[in-house]
């Protein structure tokens, strides 16, 4: 991600990356912000029209090379190189030709077979023409990593911000369930009206007084709605919140400000009684999972060795399939974690994708196993951080099951 770098610094250390993973080149395309990554890691407008194909070149040595459409030439005179220009059809092949002719394995925002698809953005077609050139397009993935999921102090020090703020705002809601629960807060004879919306709309309020900003969301989600892993109540369709009941709580944002970090947790709990003996057992296997992808990515980084998505995420589902929940374990351990809530880094993931991708330092993820039975679902969700020599959670980890 690199906030703060000036493009030319950039330029320079995105030709080192080239020449270690010894890649002749990168190639941007895009065409009508199909490929935000690529606009992100260029510093292009968001907002800029283009309805023509742009391409952008960076060789591992020397000059980067542009080709615009001529009715759109301006596109990418914000970057450093010389720019070809293109009408027709048989122009933009023979400029794609001679923009590459001294590069043979050229990385793109591809994955083979679709693997890793967060980063698969640039389209069949282009990959068939120029593999016709006789060019060997390679993943741009681990790049992508690099440019994108490496966070800056500042971007740390917001994560933090948010962490601070959130952390203090879903003890408080626990607290506020309950006062909202209470016989003394209505009148006799009538029983609560608390739903999962109403406590929705109570954690957003409360995040916006922080100065948070968010996507959907914020989740509250009681008894068999907690296994549905992406259920959003809303105003025409929320349960109501009653003295039994189990619950979960999903809640992230960050702070509103340019290149701010987001922070994302869920904790879990039961109303006015005692887990029973199958959400504790249910509970501690998740959180036992959650510690020990935690505790595998600790002892990586603190020993100097490579981790990758997978392995992390085979750390966390191991313990799950052992206690014989590992059907119920429906989606990947976590997720990279920057300006988007699920970022363009490596996720921590062997079961939707088989992520290969490094956990680098300098990055942000979710640590998040869960178990969704069919009565209700646990996920317990904490993040880390990552730097040289160690990484660790940023957060408060939940230990047992909230009593409310």
């Amino acid at each position: 991600m690199m906030a703060g770098m000036n493009f030319d610094a950039k330029l320079e250390a995105i030709q080192a990356a080239l020449r270690e993973a010894g890649h002749d080149g990168w190639l941007f395309y895009d065409h009508h912000h199909r490929d935000p990554i690529a606009g992100r890691i260029l510093g292009l407008d968001e907002q800029a029209h283009i309805t023509r194909r742009w391409y952008y070149f960076v060789p591992a040595s020397g000059e980067p090379r542009k080709l615009v459409h001529r009715i759109e030439q301006g596109r990418l005179d914000t970057l450093p190189g010389a720019k070809t220009q293109y009408s027709s059809w048989q122009e933009l092949a023979a400029g794609l030709e001679a923009m590459l002719a001294n590069a043979r394995t050229v990385a793109m925002q591809y994955s083979p077979n679709n693997a890793i698809m967060y980063i698969s953005m640039v389209d069949a077609g282009t990959v068939e023409f120029l593999r016709g050139l006789g060019k060997q397009i390679v993943s741009s993935a681990d790049l992508v990593s690099q440019f994108e999921a490496v966070l800056t102090e500042e971007q740390v020090a917001s994560h933090t911000a948010a962490q601070v703020a959130i952390d203090a705002i879903l003890a408080e809601g626990w607290k506020e369930i309950g006062r909202r629960l209470q016989p003394s807060t209505h009148s006799a004879g009538h029983s609560s009206t608390l739903t999962e919306f109403d406590h929705v709309v109570w954690l957003s309020e409360a995040m916006r007084r922080e100065g948070l900003v968010w996507e959907s969301g914020p989740n509250v989600s009681v008894n068999a709605n907690s296994s549905d892993s992406h259920y959003e109540p809303t105003a025409e369709r929320s349960a109501p919140i009653r003295d039994g009941d189990f619950i979960l709580i999903d809640i992230w944002g960050r702070m509103q400000k340019p290149g701010s970090i987001f922070y994302d947790i869920t904790w879990t709990g039961v109303v006015g009684r005692e887990p029973t003996e199958r959400e504790t057992l249910v509970f501690n296997t998740v959180r036992d999972a959650r510690d020990a992808a935690i505790a595998a990515v600790e002892r990586a980084f603190a020993k100097g060795q490579a981790i990758r998505g997978f392995e992390a995420d085979d750390a966390a589902r191991g313990v799950i399939c052992a206690a014989g929940f590992g059907e119920f374990f429906t989606h990947r351990t976590g997720h990279n974690i920057a300006q988007e809530l699920h970022g363009s880094g490596a996720h921590l993931d062997n079961l939707e994708t088989h992520d290969e991708r490094r956990l680098l330092p300098n990055t942000c993820f979710s640590v998040e196993p869960g178990i969704y039975l069919p009565e209700f679902g646990v996920r317990s969700e904490v993040d880390m951080l990552t730097a040289p020599g160690k990484a660790w959670v940023t957060g408060r980890i939940q230990r047992e099951l909230v009593r409310i």
